[in-house]
């Protein structure tokens, strides 16, 4: 896959992290200043408690169902914009989102991801809000998810298309 290609005298980044102009020190502190929004948002949302999440695989409440679906309606809108607007990165770099294709180890990575959901109370988003809010046993579904995602990218060439 080619990440970067120079067109016109302008990098194009096909990659949300292969930014042509890396960032160092004070520039950083934008996206911490992010990070702790959105986990405050997290925290007040209540998507970070485990009593929410096992409500929504209950399906005894539709708290979780609606944040879900809002951010997908968000994610369509923003990804919409930024295609049909040219709306540039943070850094001034034109973004390219590549279309994705299916493949079918999407299914069992996904049943996977949603065993682990139910069975932590946690999926990766929330898993720093929750440690930041005095969960620390948490901690373990970190070092958990960490372990599956070094696994799957040791092994990922060798795992079923």
């Amino acid at each position: 896959m080619k990440v970067l290609e120079k067109q016109a005298d302008e990098f194009v980044c096909d990659a949300p992290n292969a930014q042509v102009d890396g960032e160092k020190g004070l520039a950083l502190v934008k996206y911490l200043i992010l990070g702790i929004l959105f986990g405050i948002v997290f925290v007040k949302a209540e998507i970070i408690s485990w009593f929410r999440i096992q409500e929504m695989f209950r399906l005894t409440s539709f708290h979780m169902y609606g944040v879900i679906g809002s951010a997908i309606v968000t994610g369509i809108i923003s990804i919409q914009l930024i295609k049909r607007l040219g709306i540039k990165s943070m850094a001034g770099e034109k973004i390219n989102i590549p279309t994705k294709e299916f493949r079918k180890g999407q299914i069992f990575g996904g049943l996977i991801f949603g065993l682990g959901w139910a069975l932590t109370g946690a999926c990766p988003g929330p898993l720093f809000a929750q440690i930041g809010s005095g969960f620390t046993v948490i901690i373990v579904t970190l070092l958990a998810a960490v372990a599956g995602t070094w696994t799957y990218g040791r092994f990922a060439n060798k795992l079923p298309n």
